[in-house]
This record gives C-alpha cells, structure tokens and sequence, in this order.
C-alpha cells in the first residue's frame, strides 16, 4: 500500500513539474520579441528628436497594432553596406529573434559598384541565416544619373537577395515620400538637406513598412 501511494506522489509530483515547465515556457514564449534595425542615418534618426526617428515611431506603430516588440537602433549615420557587414556580428546580441536591414543608400551616394553592395548584403543574409534569424531587406533605388547600367544592376540586387535568401522585402523606402505628380520627393516630408525625411516624412515610411515588419514577426521562431 505504501508502494502505491509513493506511486501516485511520484506521478503527481511529475504531472506538476510538467505543468510547470509549460507555464515557464509559456511565459518565454509570450515576451516582447527584439528586432535589430541595421541600417544607416534612416535608420538612426539624423536630424531629428530621438521620439521621432524611425525606430521609435516603428516601436509605437506595432504597440498600435497590439503587438509587444522590441526594436534594437542599429543604424549609424553615413554608414554603407561595408559597414552594417562589419558591425553585425556583435551587434547581434542574444535576445534578437529578426533583423530589418536598412542599407545602401550611402553606397549610392558614394557610387560603390552594385557589385560589391550586393556582396556586402549577401555577406547581412549570410550570417543571419546561420543564426536562425528572419530576415527584412528594405529596398532602395538608385537614380539614372549613374547610367542604366548601375542602376539595373543596383535596383535588382534587393528583390534578388530576398527570394535567393527568402527574406521578406520591403518596396523603395522612399516610395511613399513621392509627390506622385512630380515624380519626386516631396519637400514638405523632407529635411531641408532633401535626403532625409522628416518626423511627417518618416511616419509614412513607418506606415508603409509596418505590414512587412509584422510579415517578419510572423517568422519569428516560437
């Protein structure tokens, strides 16, 4: 008899550990999710107040959909894909579960070989594919005044890395910042340096990139 109730203690004592775990895992699982946001002056706010840079705004548009997540500002100003390539590594800390991945656009500005961009992204994709990470690549496009050449071969190389990499890609950054009448940016979403966008401005982005951002969420691992 005694046999019998050590038994079912043991079994009980089993059952309640394994309720346990469940709950603690439970618990892990129902966290904020962290996002690292790799990128350049974009991504890092320049010329604006830290409340109104992308990051932030990005933050509070996904706290509006309902979804706790944390975002990581990886963006350093002036920064090429070199750069994000370089600073990766380290700046993929333990608790980031997805990376966005905001570059190039200081590649155009310096007029790096699409070439070497592609590979210094590939380079991005890379090791966030070893890790595990999901991955945004937000895509820019390059003007003519490079020649159609560089800008084929700029313009592809983002819809090319994400079905190569199957990463979830973002239309042109800048897309909804375009006065559609005159096909250029519009200035009153604009810093008066005409290449960064204002707290107006990046509300658009962030409106506009948000649904990608919550298609990256989606493929976060449980």
């Amino acid at each position: 008899m005694r046999n019998v109730r050590q038994g079912i203690a043991n079994v009980t004592i089993a059952w309640g550990m394994a309720i346990l775990g469940a709950l603690a895992g439970f618990s892990a699982q129902a966290g904020p999710v962290t996002v690292l946001a790799l990128g350049d002056s974009l991504t890092q706010g320049y010329g604006l107040p830290p409340e109104e840079g992308f990051v932030p705004q990005m933050q509070a548009w996904l706290a509006a959909q309902g979804q706790e997540v944390v975002v990581l500002n990886a963006g350093v100003s002036g920064d090429t894909t070199a750069g994000g390539l370089s600073r990766l590594e380290w700046s993929l800390t333990p608790e980031v579960g997805a990376v966005i991945v905001n570059l190039g656009g200081n590649d155009l500005l310096r007029g790096v070989d699409p070439a070497n961009s592609r590979a210094n992204l590939a380079g991005i994709l890379d090791i966030a594919k070893a890790r595990g990470l999901p991955v945004l690549l937000v895509a820019l496009r390059a003007p003519g005044n490079y020649g159609p050449e560089f800008k084929g071969a700029f313009d592809a190389m983002y819809p090319e890395l994400a079905a190569e990499y199957g990463a979830v890609l973002s239309e042109n950054y800048f897309l909804p910042l375009i006065d559609q009448k005159r096909a250029l940016l519009d200035p009153a979403l604009m810093q008066a340096d005409g290449i960064h966008p204002n707290a107006a401005g990046v509300k658009l982005a962030v409106a506009a990139l948000g649904p990608k951002v919550q298609a990256l969420l989606a493929r976060v691992k449980e």
